[in-house]
């Protein structure tokens, strides 16, 4: 296992396969989408699974697979198949906006996905059209019933934006009475290619929670799991749990264990960084998995503190979710 210069653990890699995405969500990136890289920037397959072989050696057990859209991306499949089979990788997962993926359910049953995180705003089809720029809710709606019913673990992730849908908070909510899900409220990020919505951020983990507690006098907090961005709560009776991450106001930097990479291949050793190494420059430029390791190590020994220092170091936020990988 390996340590940052702040004694955290680093057991998990997101790892972003495209930029691309098939919806336009209002807290992703603009109406118009953004401009996407050529094919001949975006890390390989190969090149990606080479990464994954040395960062496994290093300790890395755990990889969820982002986007844009992972199943935009043609062979995505394959590439889990072997991702599963990489020595070191204990754990495989995917986020995924749902759209294309309720006929490949039973193909991840068959290589024992870990978990699904469906991102899912609304269960409201002219609200999801509105904040996707998309009309794709009854899809999204086929992949989750899929993914219930081969009984893949699903976490259902919302983001929680201001005049656009807070009011379906107890409709999501809901959703945990019948089935075993995990129902994620997150705080909206200035991730959206055109920098923070709103002047303060009003709809913050806190007015998440009391709202909930409004609804649900009964709500009780959980335990939460080593690592977790979220936290849980469970209402009487129900069988899922509710999760809020307090994903601007950064709440839970101190035990942060994952590092990302994009579809382009920088390395970001947090979410809110500008990117510390250009990995596919050391690829492409003949590098040994032994100089790839030691650039890893040096990177993770400057690791930011929290997010907010990170983005004190690089400045305002401009660019997209879809391009730093979910």
């Amino acid at each position: 296992m390996i340590f940052d210069n702040h004694n955290r653990p680093i057991t998990y890699l997101r790892l972003a396969v495209t930029d691309r995405c098939n919806l336009r969500c209002f807290y992703c990136m603009p109406e118009e989408g953004i401009k996407y890289l050529p094919k001949n920037q975006l890390l390989t397959y190969e090149e990606m699974e080479r990464l994954v072989r040395v960062l496994a050696r290093l300790g890395v057990s755990k990889i969820r697979i982002t986007g844009g859209e992972p199943f935009v991306r043609n062979g995505l499949i394959d590439f889990l198949w072997r991702l599963k089979a990489t020595e070191g990788v204990e754990e495989l997962h995917i986020t995924t906006n749902g759209v294309l993926t309720e006929p490949l359910v039973p193909e991840l049953v068959r290589m024992g996905i870990g978990s699904v995180n469906l991102s899912i705003d609304t269960l409201d089809r002219e609200r999801f059209r509105q904040i996707t720029r998309r009309d794709e809710l009854p899809a999204v709606l086929g992949t989750l019933d899929a993914l219930l019913a081969n009984d893949i673990p699903v976490k259902l992730n919302a983001v929680v934006m201001e005049g656009k849908n807070s009011e379906d908070l107890p409709l999501l909510a809901e959703l945990t009475r019948a089935h075993p899900v995990e129902v994620r409220f997150i705080e909206e990020m200035p991730f959206n290619g055109e920098g923070s919505h709103y002047p303060v951020l009003n709809w913050t983990h806190r007015r998440i929670l009391q709202e909930l507690q409004l609804l649900y006098p009964g709500l009780k907090r959980q335990t939460d799991s080593p690592f977790s961005t979220a936290a849980t709560y469970r209402i009487p009776g129900y069988r899922g749990t509710i999760g809020i991450i307090a994903a601007f106001t950064r709440t839970f930097c101190g035990t942060c264990n994952r590092i990302r990479l994009t579809a382009q291949g920088t390395l970001k050793t947090c979410l809110y960084d500008n990117g510390v190494l250009d990995v596919r420059a050391l690829l492409r430029s003949g590098a040994t998995d032994a100089e790839l390791t030691a650039a890893f190590l040096k990177a993770f020994g400057h690791r930011p503190k929290n997010g907010f220092e990170a983005e004190h170091e690089r400045g305002p936020v401009t660019e997209s979710m879809s391009t730093i990988g979910g």
